[in-house]
């Protein structure tokens, strides 16, 4: 419990057997009441390894998405009655020391969703970072802002953090298979902040593995697509 609040951490993960070890390792234990792995139809030994670090695994039947397993990771919480979850990595880029940064918006009655940010003062990228990826994770935030009307300097961190309790609004429905894979934390993050919910940023930081060593499995174009779609898709009313 973190001031008051329940929390979970959720870190999926798809054959990440040696990252996610490490991964629920370094989480702290004094303030999370739940560390929940969802092993996506990983066909290493991703479960094993994090129940092996004393994390609770919940296994897909196949290989479904980050986008399924992740809302399959918040029906469960929110079925615990968890107030907040806080979202990372499986791959071992997130720093855990900085969950509380996400966490003190919320319990503060601040915000409800927090995102961090590597490129806030204070925020900070570690080892080899594709220019490519700089190039899009600049791209994305300048395009949701026009969108939604606000300042980001992130869209698509995955190192968050959200009052579960907004979940229970009708306006969003991240029941959609068109979400299954990258596009529900962009839908979630669009949705929230133009259903009037407070958002805000927090810096944190990004470590990228040496050059030559695989750090993500988006699939160029058919992935990149998934993250743009949300935005277009929801303003031009194509999905809601």
């Amino acid at each position: 419990m973190y001031q008051g609040k329940r929390v979970a951490v959720i870190a999926p993960a798809y054959n990440e057997e040696i990252n996610i070890a490490k991964t629920v390792a370094r989480i702290p234990r004094d303030f999370a009441d739940v560390i929940l792995v969802v092993d996506d139809g990983s066909t290493d030994a991703t479960a094993e390894a994090a129940r092996g670090q004393g994390a609770e695994v919940l296994s897909m039947a196949r290989r479904s998405g980050v986008g399924c397993a992740l809302r399959s990771a918040l029906e469960e919480v929110r079925r615990r009655e968890i107030d907040i979850a806080v979202i990372m990595a499986g791959n071992n880029k997130d720093e855990p020391l900085e969950i509380p940064r996400l966490l003190d918006p919320i319990c503060g009655d601040e915000a409800d969703l927090v995102i961090g940010s590597r490129y806030l003062n204070g925020g900070a990228w570690g080892g080899d970072m594709p220019l490519y990826r700089r190039f899009a994770t600049r791209l994305h935030p300048w395009l949701m802002s026009a969108f939604v009307g606000k300042r980001l300097t992130e869209s698509t961190n995955g190192f968050r953090a959200i009052r579960l309790s907004c979940l229970d609004d009708p306006r969003l429905n991240l029941d959609q298979r068109w979400l299954d894979r990258y596009g529900l934390e962009v839908y979630l993050l669009y949705q929230l902040i133009r259903c009037g919910y407070r958002h805000t940023e927090v810096p944190c930081t990004k470590t990228y593995p040496q050059r030559g060593v695989r750090y993500t499995k988006m699939r160029p174009l058919l992935d990149w697509w998934d993250i743009l779609r949300p935005m277009l898709f929801l303003r031009c009313g194509i999905k809601r």
